[in-house]
């Protein structure tokens, strides 16, 4: 038997607004809440159903350095430049990581800075 990957718990300064963030992103929505101001958000199937929560867990400061992880994201109903778009007006920020600019995806930053890529290739929605 193996693993399955079903949850990513991420610092963060403003757990809700991040979480508000990515659900926009995602189409997910806030599953619960802790005493802690922890935040978890995912599918409608919740915690163990066909994809990973995400819980947003308060810390007073950000961990010094280059996040060691990415998220990659890719469109489900509509193109890359769309969804790119979307993102932009969500507060996604563009990154600058050292592309060249031929890249088939975009490097972004969350509202906190977390870097994500927004790939070209649609998927099917859950």
């Amino acid at each position: 038997m193996a693993c399955r990957f079903s949850e990513l718990v991420v610092d963060s300064r403003d757990p809700e607004a991040l979480a508000a963030f990515w659900a926009e992103v995602l189409g997910y929505e806030v599953l619960g809440r802790d005493e802690d101001g922890a935040v978890e958000i995912g599918p409608r199937a919740g915690f163990g159903g066909p994809a990973p929560t995400l819980v947003f867990a308060p810390v007073a400061e950000p961990t010094p350095g280059k996040a060691r992880l990415h998220v990659d994201v890719s469109p489900t109903d509509r193109d890359q430049d769309a969804e790119l778009d979307r993102l932009l007006a969500l507060g996604a920020t563009r990154a600058d990581v050292g592309q060249s600019g031929a890249e088939s995806w975009h490097v972004l930053a969350d509202p906190e800075g977390n870097e994500f890529c927004l790939l070209r290739r649609r998927l099917d929605p859950l």
